[in-house]
């Protein structure tokens, strides 16, 4: 838990059209915005059909993360939140492009799946509207994907993600630019294709009100408002009017359309195609455009790690419900963790405060691959954390907890850590030292105490030191231990016991 809040935060959202940050400043319990930038980047624009992002958008990227970072170049520790979206959830070498983005940013940025992009989506659409107890259906058009929600006051309650955007579309269908009537057709008709699964779930009937948020759908708010073409907000009247001015047209560049940012009008098609469909598919009337979108939501999610309010520790308590697991057995690795942490504030890796942090989730959800099967759990639990919509975690997060699971019992393969990014690549296996260590003790699932014991880590030797006799009465634990000993060895650690 943070002692002392930051003044100013900051959420920095590298979307698949543009590139946006937002700075805010906390006030007598208040957030005030005091700064925005944004830039059209288009990194879909660079994924080529290897799904590699291209040299050239790299560059305009990290140059623009660059200016980015200058402006929270002083911010402290913990005060900003960076994610990345659909394209470098998608591009192969997203990795590698990371690693010089944070370079540049000079801040760690996050990959999220398109379910948690959803979920801080409408976390931002709620808190820059008035609650008012009505279901509220929000749909956001991205640069690779669009996200459509359902849910009532901060809270959503279904979630999709779907794979088309306003940059991707306008590749596949208007390239170059190139507008017709026939294209537009078949537009429209990929995206009601691609949202015909989820038709059902979001229709009309299961909502009060439709709110948009993005970009894509302020601008296309702001063509129908400018144009006269509709005075509530988007309706599906003056998508039709907006339809029939744009396929009279062959190309963007001919677009003089009032209202409308030329910087905007490449992608502006694919946007369109997608809004029109989904308003035809979903029984859609008309839509109101919030303000609050992504980055608001990482602003209002970041506050909530600040004040110890992270929504990772629910999901995980939810997750280790929902796959019945011993939350009994789950507190006693818990408090054994702790009580080993308090002793090793001095080993580096293990004083970092997330380290706790994902102990104490690692601890909670280690044996959900129960459920699945007794022989290998370690392995099923491993792969559920890797793999499910976990609310509040990134990629990078599963991996590491996944990671951890995944080597806590058993073998110890080293070669997994090296996959995780910096610092949790040297890190982590220490992290997973200690949940094995602490799992170990518990195993026979006894409700009593532990002895008080010592125990140190100095780079590659564990020492634990017990009680005298201890051991000796403890002939299962010691056979354990010893054990133990053996798995270590073997991926160049010693352990040593007493």
């Amino acid at each position: 838990m943070t002692i002392q809040p930051p003044e100013i935060v900051a959420a920095v959202d590298l979307g698949s059209n543009s590139f946006h940050m937002i700075v805010c400043r906390l006030k007598d319990g208040k957030l005030h915005t005091i700064d925005r930038l944004r830039e059209m980047v288009r990194l879909a624009s660079g994924l080529n059909e290897d799904k590699f992002l291209s040299q050239e958008v790299q560059d305009r990227a990290l140059a623009c993360l660059e200016r980015f970072g200058q402006r929270i170049r002083n911010f402290p520790p913990g005060s900003v939140r960076a994610v990345g979206t659909n394209t470098l959830r998608s591009a192969k070498n997203s990795n590698q492009f990371l690693s010089l983005a944070e370079a540049a940013l000079g801040q760690p940025i996050h990959v999220i799946s398109g379910i948690e992009e959803a979920r801080l989506i409408y976390l931002g659409v709620a808190h820059s509207l008035e609650s008012n107890g009505k279901k509220r259906f929000v749909m956001d058009i991205g640069g690779g994907s669009t996200e459509y929600i359902i849910g009532k006051h901060d809270q959503p309650r279904r979630k999709e993600s779907v794979p088309m955007g306003c940059v991707s579309m306008s590749n596949k269908f208007f390239a170059n630019g190139v507008i017709s009537s026939k294209k537009f057709r078949q537009a429209v008709l990929y995206a009601q294709q691609q949202l015909e699964p989820y038709e059902k779930a979001f229709s009309s009937k299961r909502w009060d009100e439709a709110i948009g948020a993005s970009g894509t759908l302020r601008a296309i708010n702001k063509v129908l408002q400018t144009n006269e073409w509709s005075n509530e907000g988007i309706t599906l009247s003056g998508l039709e009017k907006l339809v029939d001015f744009i396929i009279q047209h062959n190309h963007v560049d001919e677009l003089s359309l009032p209202g409308l940012d030329p910087e905007r009008a490449p992608v502006f098609p694919g946007g369109l195609a997608i809004i029109y469909g989904s308003f035809r598919s979903l029984g859609i009337e008309q839509m109101t455009v919030s303000d609050g979108a992504l980055r608001e939501g990482l602003v209002f999610d970041l506050l909530g790690r600040i004040f110890n309010k992270d929504i990772r520790s629910d999901t995980a308590q939810t997750t280790a419900e929902h796959y019945h697991v011993d939350l009994v057995h789950a507190a006693r690795v818990q408090n054994t963790i702790h009580y080993m942490l308090k002793q090793l504030k001095k080993c580096p890796p293990l004083s970092l405060e997330e380290s706790s942090q994902f102990l104490n989730w690692a601890a909670i959800l280690h044996e959900i691959g129960h459920e699945i099967a007794h022989n290998q759990y370690h392995k099923h639990s491993a792969y559920i954390i890797k793999y499910s919509d976990l609310a509040g975690f990134s990629q990078q997060d599963q991996n590491l907890l996944s990671t951890i699971v995944r080597g806590h019992r058993r073998k110890l393969p080293k070669k997994m850590f090296k996959e995780l990014p910096k610092p949790w690549h040297k890190n982590a296996i220490y992290l997973t030292l200690i949940l094995r260590l602490a799992v170990l003790l518990h195993r026979n699932r006894h409700d009593f105490d532990l002895p008080d014991y010592k125990i140190s880590i100095d780079n590659k030797t564990i020492n634990l030191d017990f009680p005298p006799q201890w051991l000796q009465n403890s002939p299962l634990t010691h056979a354990d231990l010893m054990q133990e000993a053996e798995y270590l060895n073997a991926a160049d650690f010693i352990l040593e016991f007493k």
